[in-house]
């Protein structure tokens, strides 16, 4: 059964574009990590300064896998995500865009797809 993972992040009006431009510069960072399946930034449209991070995984334990390596270097500032960007010079960290973060964790127990009738089957 897959999960879901959001990261509920709270974005100043002037930190917006920042936030976008480093989660543009991390192209990469996870889509090839064992056990990926999906990735969605979205913007708040109305009355809201908070963004969600929506990435699908197989399993808790592919997410965590890739937090306790590639997400944890992310979230640092080494691998261009979206809190530290891809590092400036002199090894500084860039300070973050969000000014708050909470992670919300799902398991997926109905899903369908376009095109499809009735429930999916394996």
């Amino acid at each position: 059964m897959s999960i879901v993972k959001i990261n509920v992040l709270t974005v100043p009006e002037e930190q917006r574009e920042t936030l976008e431009k480093r989660f543009a510069a991390r192209a990469g960072a996870v889509e090839n990590s064992d056990g990926f399946e999906w990735f969605e930034l979205l913007r708040p449209v109305e009355g809201t300064d908070t963004y969600l991070v929506y990435t699908r995984w197989r399993s808790e334990e592919d997410f965590r896998n890739w937090m306790s390596g590639q997400g944890q270097a992310a979230h640092r500032g080494g691998g261009g995500g979206a809190e530290g960007g891809s590092g400036t010079e002199g090894g500084e960290r860039p300070k973050p865009a969000a000014s708050g973060a909470t992670l919300w964790s799902f398991e997926v127990v109905q899903q369908a797809a376009p095109g499809r009738s009735g429930p999916a089957t394996e």
